[in-house]
């Protein structure tokens, strides 16, 4: 996983350093001359806009000017505090204005102009993180220019991953300065973690080693509990039993185009809970309740009372999440087996009484700690917090999973996971990874949540294809 620090942490990790600060600066320095390098195709001929700022940031701006000129570079630095609106064309344009520090409104002078296409905008390379960048938060203040690419130093930061700042960043690299960065307790997910992750069924296994019940669904409404129960099979599971309250066994299993290939077991619409406490529970191995269920009175106090009693993993998505407020940590307390809750931020605030804020990675590790549950808050970027305080982040999705159905494919699918033994949170970082990455597969356009089921094969298995070449 790649180290995810906050401004105020890396200010103490740049203070812990052996070195002096100007080594640091060099190492900076240099790591963005080799980019820029690298973007140019060379040194000779070629001409680059560097506008630094006064504190560290213009620092590694002028340091990345001063190798480049040694390589036959024609640099222009620019003050970033008493800069022209007009800047002198290029063939590249570094951003050295204003680091992870800046808290207002920054708007920086016209796009350097591409030399010999004076019509054209040269591509920008920032340094650390674009200027107008909230580092903490993604916030965008004022009107910064939008990188092609960002060399950020010894870590990731918060806002260039999380939105809207992700979307100003381009492509993001991280470069090593030799900053001691393993007091991180946030991390971005990568493809080699989630290829490490997925479990593996030894020979002997047979089904009701990775069983798990699916609580999904209501009369009328089964497209959620379908799409559930097929990515628990999609996720590991074995063995799949899927209940929706209220509705007779002939209609669990039938789906628009097929069955689902399920195990269906009826529960009356009331009082449901109680059935499922009495049920063959020890067989099952994890439990996902809430995609679809409905919102009745009965039935949130139903979801309120298994919660409570389920001796198994549970994962709480949609529907369940609403039977919770503000007694969420009374009610979780009881728990003894790990929960995850998948909220999105409506569901946050019905959680909480609050929405989730800017500082995104607070708000699920402020979840997490009040409930004693790993909390998925879903977004543009998804932030997975552990009740300990670790948190990672998930980038792999976009905005095709902003479509109905999706969130209940990605609960099945950690339900799923969790039945196949995989840790927590590593089910749940997996899960949106997955779910990611397969809407990735399919077009930009016209998406169904059902196309996912179809692409998680293929993603599984190029995963797993990745571990293995390793």
């Amino acid at each position: 996983m790649i180290p995810i620090v906050t401004p105020e942490e890396m200010a103490a990790i740049d203070a812990a350093a052996p070195e002096p600060v100007e080594e640091l600066i060099e190492r900076a320095g240099a790591a963005l001359a080799r980019t820029a390098l690298d973007t140019l195709g060379g040194g000779y001929g070629r001409r680059v806009t560097v506008l630094a700022g006064k504190g560290n940031n213009g620092a590694d701006g002028r340091a990345g000017a001063e190798r480049l000129r040694r390589r036959g570079v024609r640099v222009a630095v620019v003050d970033a505090n008493d800069a022209p609106n007009s800047l002198p064309a290029a063939h590249l344009a570094i951003d050295a204005a204003y680091g992870t520090g800046l808290r207002q409104p920054y708007s920086p002078p016209s796009p350097v102009p591409l030399l010999d296409h004076p019509n054209r905008a040269a591509p920008i390379l920032a340094a650390d993180i674009p200027s107008g960048v909230n580092g903490l938060t993604g916030e965008v203040v004022g009107e910064p220019w939008i990188a092609d690419q960002t060399v950020t130093f010894g870590a990731l930061k918060p806002g260039l991953i999380l939105h809207p700042g992700a979307q100003h960043c381009g492509q993001v690299t991280v470069a090593s300065i030799g900053l001691d960065v393993s007091s991180a307790r946030t991390h971005l997910v990568a493809a080699d973690d989630v290829s490490a992750w997925l479990p593996v069924r030894p020979a002997e296994a047979h089904k009701w080693q990775s069983a798990c019940w699916v609580i999904a669904g209501s009369p009328g409404m089964t497209g959620a509990a379908h799409l559930a129960a097929t990515a628990a099979l999609r996720g590991g599971s074995g063995y799949v039993r899927l209940s929706t309250p209220g509705l007779e066994a002939a209609g669990l299993l039938a789906g628009p185009a097929a069955p689902i290939e399920a195990v269906g077991f009826p529960l009356s619409a009331d009082d449901w809970a109680a059935a499922v406490d009495a049920a063959d529970l020890n067989r099952f191995k994890a439990m996902l309740v809430g995609p679809g269920l409905g919102r009745q009175p009965h039935t949130l106090q139903a979801v309120r009372d298994l919660a409570a009693k389920s001796p198994l993993p549970l994962v709480i998505d949609g529907d369940g999440l609403c039977a919770f407020g503000p007694d969420t940590p009374e009610v979780l307390s009881q728990r003894t087996a790990p929960t995850v809750l998948t909220p999105h931020d409506g569901e946050y605030r019905i959680l909480t009484g609050t929405a989730p804020g800017p500082d995104r990675f607070a708000a699920a590790r402020s979840l997490s700690a009040a409930t004693g549950a790993l909390v998925l808050l879903k977004g543009p970027t998804t932030v997975i917090a552990h009740p300990g305080g670790e948190a990672v982040a998930v980038t792999s999705g976009d905005a095709r999973l902003a479509t109905a159905g999706t969130g209940d494919v990605l609960a099945g699918l950690i339900c799923g996971l969790l039945s196949a033994g995989t840790d927590p949170l590593k089910a749940a970082a997996a899960a949106a990874w997955l779910h990611g990455r397969a809407a990735a597969a399919r077009p930009p356009a016209a998406m169904a949540a059902s196309d996912l089921l179809l692409a998680l094969p293929e993603v599984w298995k190029g995963a797993v294809r990745q571990a293995a070449v390793r």
